[in-house]
Formats: C-alpha cells, sequence, structure tokens
C-alpha cells in the first residue's frame, strides 16, 4: 500500500513536471500534491495494462516501484485525456483569464 502511494506520487509528479501546461497547472500545495498523486496510481494502472497485459513487457505487480517508468508514460497518456474531459465538460480547475 505505501509503495503504491510512493509509486503514484513519484510518477504523478514526474510526468506533471514533463508535461508542464496541464490542466491542473493552476493548484498548489495539498491539492496539488494529492492530484499528482491521483494521476500516478491511474498512470500506474494505464502503464501496467499497455506493458504488462497489452505488450508481454512486466511483471503481474500494478503498483511497484519497478514500473516507474510505465507509471510515467502512464501519467503522460492520462494526463492530456483528463485535461480534455475537464474542458469539455466545464468542470476545469483552471482559472479564467484576467481582462
Amino acid at each position: 500500500m505505501i509503495g503504491a502511494l510512493i509509486l503514484g506520487l513519484i510518477a504523478g509528479a514526474i510526468g506533471r513536471l514533463l508535461m508542464p501546461g496541464d490542466v491542473f497547472r493552476h493548484m498548489n500545495g495539498l491539492t496539488s500534491w494529492l492530484v499528482s498523486l491521483v494521476l500516478g496510481l491511474i498512470g500506474a494502472a494505464v502503464g501496467w495494462l499497455l506493458f504488462t497485459k497489452l505488450l508481454g513487457i512486466g511483471d503481474e505487480d500494478v503498483f511497484d516501484l519497478g514500473g516507474l517508468l510505465s507509471a510515467i508514460i502512464g501519467v503522460l497518456i492520462v494526463l492530456p485525456i483528463a485535461g480534455f474531459i475537464l474542458r469539455r465538460t466545464g468542470m476545469s480547475p483552471e482559472r479564467p483569464p484576467a481582462h
């Protein structure tokens, strides 16, 4: 459980650093870290499905630190999709532009 949280936090933070224009860029503090954690956990699951189930690479452990690279790749896949959905539904946490 703790390994999954560490993996999610690291993968989410690195993924958000690699994609700086994400929809969550205006968040800070605890909210930003929680978003990174959730994105990292979802990204780890996506990366595991992509590499282990589709490509046959990797082991059966979804949330282990050995899957950090696939989790980061998963975050880079999930982040633009989340941004698209949030912008499309009007639920984006981005601040409106100042006039």
